[in-house]
């Protein structure tokens, strides 16, 4: 596992770009996932890694595994590259916007 200084710089990065509350997050994930007539069960909403950054959401730092560490050093990536490809919030739209959400960036939501 990382060192207790790398862990801690990762677990604020992860937070700022995790900008999507745990509540918020769910909610997301069971709309991204209904169907006409149906709506997935909340626990099973969403895509692996959008419940993994959920089940992140709600542990303490002491709590991470190895997996929960690799997925946010992936989110944390994927969230920079997006933010540094498109700075305009018109480049937010539609699918990008969506799979940013589904891994907890709201990318439309004020910085905190």
């Amino acid at each position: 596992m990382t060192d207790a200084l790398e862990l801690d710089a990762l677990w604020d990065e992860f937070h700022s770009v995790v900008n999507m509350t745990s509540q918020e997050l769910a909610a997301w994930l069971r709309v991204q996932d209904a169907g006409e007539d149906t709506e997935p069960l909340p626990d099973q909403a969403g895509d692996p890694t959008g419940q993994h950054v959920l089940a992140i959401l709600q542990k303490r730092r002491m709590d991470l595994t190895d997996d929960d560490v690799r997925v946010m050093y992936e989110v944390v990536d994927t969230v920079t590259a997006e933010q540094d490809r498109y700075d305009e919030p018109e480049a937010m739209e539609g699918d990008r916007r969506h799979r940013l959400m589904a891994i907890g960036h709201g990318p439309l939501k004020p910085s905190g």
